[in-house]
């Protein structure tokens, strides 16, 4: 019941036509890469890569390609998780359904990881440079872990039961690392990761972490849900996986203590083991990521390599990341999919969240929830809504949310969250601009996020509108139509939306304490500012609530994914959006005319990712020659 390991896994896929082998010699560097890109874009199979150029390794990727093949996975397993989950939400449904809820002890048999004392990922060591060294896009820093389960524990605490297992990219070559000796974590300051390295800095205790790859398709959807801070990852693998996760734990657990070795997941291909440099940082990067772009090199921590394990015939896991959709997007399905329904029980009031993929995921998050403070309609204003906003800002990965629009379910019970385009109809009907605006400034945003003023530091905007609709949503536009000097190809994205070209962002943005040491220095040209004060609300081009400014119009309207794509990964709120006629008053920051977004590119900005021509016309050879490949490239 459940896969135990990788390789059973791809045997199973295999079997029932959902995997195709490569047999072909591919590159672990751009090529592959691209391969799977263009096997994802068609809603291809898994793919094992058997014959990888100078590495005696195999490699498999999209397993999760599909939410269907996920599903397929996880078959033996799926519906007892989650009835598992609805006796989360409602615990009253195990006596009004026993029937229902029967095998719940089994799975709770299967929460707790079994140790044991040896496993097949012990047969064999090698070294960081044997390694399948993956680069997916042409200016990434050097081969990455694309699927690694990174596992660490609670110097206060520790074990396997308040261990930490994610999945942060792992940099094994390039850069200042020493060869074969030194690899680069990545990890953002919220994560469980994050926690334990601090206790271990405040004990002066050396802080060990293991990197896992392969094993249970189980063990990387754990990595990546968004569990409670102290609950371990390994519990909800062995739910999914339908057995208990073997650690090899030599340990005697009287006599645990921090910085003792840490137990190896005896069914991984690979396990690297190691200890962070203590105050040891090295630039790590650059990698092209979620969000569509390159996030730069920076200074992070640096593992130092002890030992590097795989079993006979081990198989290198990974996977692509870039523009959404890729194949982390099927992640997010699966984990929304899973999780949606305890969303209620974690903020009251709130009926749905969607972190909306297209736009990177955490740039823009979507909400209902419910507008209860207010019984009389006609005074109906945004108040149980902002204080659901500010809730939904403090759970885990949602604080990483740049803009957080939310509406009321009551204004229409039949509105869907996940329907991006019907959601933003239903809020450009209702919003007000000049109350419904509500920015927090000089805070965290996502490390991957180059909006901001440097890194990790940007700001959030909530959009709050309730009440029923105040006005129509053009879908033409405007007789006579006249823009500024500098501003041209009018577009309509969406009804109600308009997006501008406008002329190219040339000035710095500098950070908040640089622009209070040096006030004469302006953060952003002041083009957009110039746009606005060429209009007053009573001016045709309100008719549009949303005006965005940026480098080509025509694009950004081509479809939503791209409006989606364009305008909230390239604009901080606080010091990209604008509007016609905008006032202050008692530091609350609206306007009475059009909410205009500046969402050109900004010198500071990363570089979004292309493709290596070269590469580009190495696959479409591949694609020529025909075979079983080629049709899905």
């Amino acid at each position: 019941m459940g896969y135990r390991n990788l390789k059973a896994c791809l045997l199973d896929l295999e079997r029932n036509g959902r995997l195709l082998r490569v047999d072909d010699e591919v590159d672990a560097d751009l090529e592959a890469a691209e391969i799977h890109r263009r096997v994802f874009r068609s809603q291809g199979p898994a793919l094992w890569f058997t014959r990888v150029r100078n590495c005696r390794f195999s490699m498999a990727s999209n397993l999760f390609g599909t939410l269907d093949r996920v599903h397929f996975m996880f078959r033996d397993t799926l519906e007892t998780v989650r009835r598992a989950i609805e006796l989360k939400v409602d615990p009253s449904c195990g006596w009004k359904r026993p029937l229902r809820y029967w095998k719940m002890p089994w799975l709770a048999s299967r929460l707790l990881p079994r140790r044991c004392r040896g496993g097949a990922v012990l047969r064999h060591e090698t070294s960081i440079d044997q390694l399948p060294q993956i680069r997916s896009w042409p200016k990434d820093g050097g081969g990455y872990v694309l699927l690694p389960l990174v596992y660490s524990e609670d110097a206060d605490a520790p074990g396997l039961m308040k261990s930490n297992l994610g999945m942060y990219r792992v940099q094994l070559s390039g850069g200042r690392y020493e060869r074969n000796r030194e690899i680069g974590l990545h990890y953002q300051i919220h994560r469980g990761i994050g926690v334990h390295h601090s206790k271990a800095m405040r004990q002066g205790a050396p802080f060990r972490v293991n990197v896992y790859v392969g094993g249970s398709p189980a063990m990387m959807l754990a990595a990546v849900m968004p569990l409670p801070e102290g609950l371990s990852e390994l519990m909800f693998a062995g739910a999914l996986a339908g057995h208990r996760i073997p650690m090899i734990d030599r340990r005697k657990r009287k006599s645990m203590r921090a910085g003792d070795e840490l137990p190896i997941y005896a069914e991984a291909d690979f396990c690297i083991t190691g200890t962070v440099v203590d105050h040891k940082l090295l630039p790590e990067g650059p990698f092209g990521d979620h969000l569509g772009y390159y996030s730069l090199a920076h200074d992070f921590p640096v593992l130092r390599v002890d030992r590097v394990y795989h079993r006979e015939e081990a198989i290198w896991p990974f996977t692509i990341v870039g523009r959404p959709p890729q194949e982390d997007s099927r992640f997010g399905e699966f984990i929304h999919d899973l999780t949606g329904p305890v969303v209620p029980t974690v903020v009251p009031g709130v009926h749905g969240v969607h972190a909306v993929d297209a736009s990177g995921v955490h740039p823009l998050l979507l909400a209902i929830g419910s507008e209860r403070y207010t019984p009389y309609r006609e005074q109906r204003r945004p108040a149980e809504l902002l204080t659901q906003a500010n809730a939904i800002l403090g759970q885990g990965q949602l604080s990483l949310a740049k803009y957080l629009l939310i509406v009321d379910r009551g204004d229409d019970p039949r509105l869907d969250v996940a329907d991006v385009a019907g959601f933003l109809r239903h809020l450009l009907l209702r919003v007000d601009w000049s109350r419904d605006l509500h920015f927090q400034t000089c805070t965290t945003i996502d490390t991957l996020d180059y909006t901001g003023s440097s890194l990790n530091e940007g700001s959030k905007l909530v959009v709050a509108a309730v009440g029923p609709p105040r006005r129509e949503l053009p879908g033409e536009l405007p007789a006579g139509l006249c823009l500024p000097a500098g501003f041209s190809e009018p577009r309509i994205c969406r009804p109600g939306i308009l997006a501008v070209s406008g002329p190219a962002c040339t000035s710095q943005r500098t950070s908040a304490p640089q622009a209070a040491a040096a006030p004469h220095v302006d953060r952003i040209e002041n083009a957009v500012e110039k746009f606005c004060a060429g209009f007053n609300a009573r001016d045709a081009i309100n008719e549009f609530p949303l005006i965005v400014i940026v480098d080509d119009s025509e694009f950004a309207a081509r479809s939503l994914d791209n409006f989606l794509w364009v305008v909230f990964t390239r604009s901080d709120p606080a010091a990209d959006v604008y509007g016609i006629e905008s006032f202050i008053q008692n530091k609350h920051y609206g306007c009475r005319g059009s909410l205009v977004i500046d969402a050109r590119m900004k010198p500071h900005h990363a570089p979004p990712l292309v493709e290596d021509p070269a590469v580009t016309r190495r696959v479409d050879a591949i694609a020529a020659r025909g075979g079983p490949l080629a049709k899905y490239l």
